[in-house]
């Protein structure tokens, strides 16, 4: 059977089965009535919808990102097995307490958060690069805060350590998923990571026993 090969103005390919794959994939884990989905309105790239999974039997909520996985990473052929990092989605592990309006604008409280992910989701795009575990990412090119709700700079990418690879690996055809975990950082912590590397940074957060639920008030690694 052909497969249904869509391209955007640019000619890029648009691999619509990675995201019914995700779909089938949290299928497997969750309940439909868990899962709350922010419908992006208007896309001027490639569309990115954010999922909210609220889990009863869990202590903490999910933000999940859908469509990040529709476009091609440019992965360096340096890299050892290429293919196995061409397309991923997002995650953030949030507490319970943090809650979200119904419709998503980018002006409602918190809604920095989602807006932080989607951004997050775009860049690998929209500067032809790729996004992996260790990888980091700043709000602003002057390291400002992502909104006056927050003192969070940047973040860095990491592999959730509350998820087995089971969920955080799945294929949509040949094609391999990765599901990694977004980890909001202050600017100094930030600057400290592209200065020292990624595994410095690791140090601090093992020596900090630092969670992957994002915490809003979290001290500051590096104080």
């Amino acid at each position: 059977m052909d497969r249904d090969i869509r391209k955007d103005i640019n000619g890029e390919e648009h691999f619509y089965e990675n995201i019914e794959s995700l779909d089938q994939h949290l299928n497997q884990f969750f309940e439909e009535d868990e899962i709350t989905v922010f419908h992006e309105i208007l896309s001027l790239d490639f569309h990115l919808d954010v999922f909210l999974i609220n889990q009863a039997d869990n202590d903490f909520n999910i933000l999940i990102t859908s469509g990040m996985s529709l476009l091609k990473m440019n992965v360096p052929e340096s890299i050892e097995n290429p293919e196995d990092y061409h397309f991923c989605e997002l995650m953030l592990l949030l507490p319970k307490e943090i809650e979200f309006h119904e419709v998503y604008t980018g002006k409602e409280r918190n809604s920095w958060i989602i807006s932080m992910l989607k951004a997050a989701a775009r860049v690998p795009h929209q500067n032809e690069s790729w996004l992996a575990v260790g990888h980091s990412l700043q709000a602003t090119t002057d390291l400002e805060p992502y909104d006056e709700e927050t003192d969070f700079s940047g973040c860095v990418v990491l592999p959730s350590v509350t998820f087995e690879e089971d969920f955080t690996e799945f294929y949509s055809e040949d094609r391999k998923i990765n599901i990694y975990s977004l980890f909001p950082v202050y600017r100094n912590e930030l600057e400290y990571k592209i200065e020292n590397g990624y595994g410095k940074f690791l140090d601090l957060l093992i020596k900090a026993n630092t969670k992957e639920v994002m915490d809003l008030q979290r001290k500051n690694l590096l104080k």
